[in-house]
């Protein structure tokens, strides 16, 4: 078993986690499960507030995808994972980003939705649905 670093209180464990979640769900790589994870393991008094400023954390970069998705001109990306994100967005609308948390299909997703100009309030509902779903499964698994 790891030591325990001596800093890492209950405050800035939330806030790594917070930092983890929103990087995540942008365009850069990252593994917020674990950090999660970790997290439930070090407080697992604390399991509430991680899991809020975890889905928080992650809707947030969800939607800063969202965003850079509305600023695209008309024409989509190209490429496989973006052509099928846009059909996928298009097809189902805003309840597609259930599946935001989805690895490599949940940013491209996010810009898609962005892009297509769905209601960005139930876009924003339906991807921290999807997120927190993702959580509770890891919080059930930490502790």
């Amino acid at each position: 078993m790891h030591e325990i670093p001596a800093g890492m209180t209950q405050d800035t464990s939330l806030w790594a986690l917070f930092a983890s979640s929103f990087l995540a769900a942008t365009l850069l790589p990252g593994g917020s499960e674990a950090v999660l994870f970790g997290v439930l393991r070090l407080h697992p008094g604390s399991a509430a507030s991680a899991l809020a400023i975890a889905t928080l954390g992650n809707t947030l970069g969800g939607m800063t995808s969202y965003l850079l998705g509305r600023l695209l001109p008309a024409a989509p990306a190209t490429g496989s994972r973006s052509a099928r994100a846009v059909a996928h967005a298009r097809r189902f609308g805003s309840p597609s980003l259930l599946a935001a948390w989805v690895p490599l299909l949940g940013d491209p997703l996010c810009v898609a939705a962005g892009w297509l100009r769905l209601n960005w309030a139930a876009a924003m509902g339906f991807m921290a649905l999807g997120k927190l779903g993702r959580y509770l499964f890891v919080a059930y698994v930490a502790l």
